[in-house]
């Protein structure tokens, strides 16, 4: 009976360490998510100059996924 009792609680020992070493490393890796906030550079013009450009690799992707033509 002793040897059964021996092992419920080296199983309950290794699964707080497991829990505890996961929180550990979660903890860890949130760390450099956290940053402080920077204010946006663009000024207004800059926020409201065109910015989409119809290249040849974006007019492909239409023609692929039979998007019509522009203008007809």
């Amino acid at each position: 009976m002793s040897d059964e009792t021996k092992a419920k609680v080296g199983r309950r020992d290794f699964l707080r360490k497991v829990g505890l070493g996961t929180a550990g490393v979660g903890a860890t890796l949130a760390t450099p998510l956290v940053g402080s906030a920077q204010a946006d550079s663009e000024n207004n013009d800059e926020k409201r100059k065109a910015r989409y450009k119809e290249s040849d690799h974006v007019k492909a992707f239409y023609r692929v996924n039979r998007y019509p033509a522009k203008g007809g």
